[in-house]
């Protein structure tokens, strides 16, 4: 494991790394600890906002285009910032439940499986990770 291939990148890859890693520990850390509360409030709130980092960083990251400077992967931060707002419109409006498989939801689709992509060989993760 080097991080050299991540401290070489531009900096908005080293923010949207850093975003994604920080919300995958903050995100583990919510479904491990107990849910409502005052905790788990003020790490939901961080929680969305390094969401809506990596979503948004998304925007500065071009290498792969498709369409104009755009790829398939632009559509996923599209719905993860709509699916944010619907989750924290949920816990607001007291639809536990609808707002706790939103979160699992984005969860596990754009950070984990989407994470897991960037481990594929010669992708910059895939680097740090593999050497």
């Amino acid at each position: 494991m080097t991080l050299q291939p991540l401290l070489q990148a531009s900096p908005v890859i080293q923010i949207h790394a850093a975003a994604a890693i920080g919300a995958l520990v903050l995100g583990a850390l919510q479904f491990a600890l107990p849910r409502g509360g005052g905790r788990h409030r003020l790490m939901g709130r961080l929680w969305v906002g390094l969401m809506a980092v990596v979503a948004l960083s998304s925007f500065g990251i071009s290498e792969l285009r498709q369409v104009g400077p755009f790829s398939w992967i632009h559509l996923l931060s599209l719905g993860t910032l709509f699916t944010l707002v619907r989750a924290v419109v949920y816990a607001r409006q007291g639809r536990i439940l609808a707002h706790r498989w939103t979160m699992i939801g984005l969860f596990l689709g754009a950070l984990v499986i989407t994470g897991l992509f960037t481990l594929l060989p010669g992708r910059i993760m895939g680097q740090v990770v593999f050497g």
